[in-house]
């Protein structure tokens, strides 16, 4: 058998002749459609969920803002926010809007980064801000979330008439799924806010996990934040595994993003017959393999398929380095994996520390399984440096792990890690 594994731009090719394998993938490819990814969207903004169009909305405002994905989210924003932009100036002509991009906790995206995203015309021709969730002199506190943290959201979202995002819907492995109430937060929220929210407590519960959202603290102060904030419409998609939309949604924040969600969960559901003892998996490509902070998100779906003790590969380019120093000096400076989880453990939420979360759950994954990344070469020394094992390719990586298994070896492959959910 032959699997081709989504890296960069590109695939590696493995062959798996005389193994025992098991391919798990989301059957996503069988939710197709004949319209255009422009069809699809115009249509769901026609026949909104819960919400009066965008053009209704619009009428009698002066200013709107438009909450956009940054550089590490393949969201399709040249099929979506031309479109919602002649929405909202068909209902007021002179509306003044802006173009937020929702970095989160990541770097601000450049602008040719905001070039491949929305196309020259919209970025010479609006007006375009990029969050920054630690300029105090942007962010104003709004209020009090649910779980006591402090909620302080960027002026440009909160000083307007009509708050609206786009966003794309995928699993997500600690706030069940992407897109919705994320683009408000973590998306547009200040340092302190997203702190609180990626608090180790909420981040070690067993409801803030890969497509689950009844129960989960982080989903519960996510929708509580776009609620206060006024988000009041949405655009998300679902897209395949080519980039191209085959769904989407829009409406009232919760009715249309609890739609998508539950639409795609029955193509995303897979359960490995059996554990496995070596598991691959990816990041599905880019951009979400651009570094390693993101590339623990398809490490997740590896470990929630892997027996006790199972080897993980996960192929992931790197190119952009870390994503974090707090997250490559936190992996880098720990006596082990499984101290430094014991001590993030003990971190009230109140000291809640940048990319905590994302070290927490490695930290996790790397306690219980040894991990090989196949990577970018020069990024060979700071895996290392992470306590993670460096191959330059798949197919070494492999037989490296088939090595060290005394027994015959179940390998269970999982070609886009971050597109399903993974059932034990």
């Amino acid at each position: 058998m032959d699997i081709k594994i989504p890296y960069g731009n590109d695939r590696l090719e493995l062959s798996l002749d005389g193994l025992s394998v098991e391919l798990l993938q989301s059957s996503i490819q069988d939710l197709q459609s004949d319209q255009t990814d422009d069809k699809l969207v115009l249509e769901a903004m026609a026949h909104p969920l819960g919400s009066v169009t965008l053009r209704e909305m619009a009428v009698g405002k002066h200013t709107a803002t438009i909450i956009i994905s940054d550089h590490t989210r393949p969201v399709p924003s040249r099929h979506i926010i031309p479109f919602m932009l002649a929405e909202l100036r068909a209902g007021s002509h002179d509306i003044d809007i802006t173009l937020l991009v929702a970095t989160g906790f990541h770097r601000g995206t450049k602008k040719e980064e905001l070039i491949s995203k929305l196309g020259e015309k919209i970025v010479q021709e609006e007006r375009i801000i990029v969050h920054d969730c630690q300029d105090d002199s942007a962010n104003i506190e709004i209020g009090i979330l649910p779980s006591g943290a402090k909620l302080v959201v960027d002026r440009c979202a909160i000083e307007t008439d009509i708050l609206v995002s786009e966003g794309f819907i995928e699993p997500h492995f600690f706030a069940g799924f992407s897109g919705g109430r994320k683009s408000v937060l973590p998306g547009v929220c200040s340092r302190m806010t997203v702190l609180g929210n990626h608090c180790s407590k909420f981040i070690a519960s067993p409801y803030a996990r890969t497509g689950v959202l009844e129960n989960n603290p982080i989903h519960k102060d996510m929708v509580a934040a776009a609620r206060m904030a006024g988000l009041r419409y949405i655009v998300n998609v679902i897209i395949n595994e080519h980039k191209e939309v085959v769904a989407a949604f829009a409406g009232d924040p919760i009715v249309a993003h609890e739609a998508g969600c539950t639409l795609l969960k029955d193509y995303c559901h897979v359960k490995p017959q059996r554990l496995g003892d070596i598991v691959i998996s990816s990041n599905g490509g880019a951009p979400l393999d651009q570094n390693i902070y993101q590339s623990v998100k398809g490490l997740t779906a590896a470990e929630s398929a892997a027996a006790p003790d199972a080897i993980l590969i996960m192929c992931t380019r790197c190119n952009d380095g870390t994503g974090g120093d707090d997250f490559y000096h936190a992996l880098r400076d720990c006596k082990s994996p499984a101290i430094l989880l014991s001590e993030v453990s003990r971190v009230p939420m109140n000291e809640t520390r940048p990319d905590q979360w994302e070290y927490q759950i490695l930290a996790r994954v790397l306690s219980k399984h040894r991990t090989i990344f196949v990577s970018d070469p020069k990024m060979q020394t700071t895996l290392e440096e992470m306590k993670l094992e460096y191959a330059e390719t798949v197919q070494e990586a492999l037989i490296r792990a088939l090595k060290s298994i005394e027994k015959d070896a179940h390998v269970v492959i999982i070609p886009d890690g971050v597109s399903v959910i993974v059932e034990k």
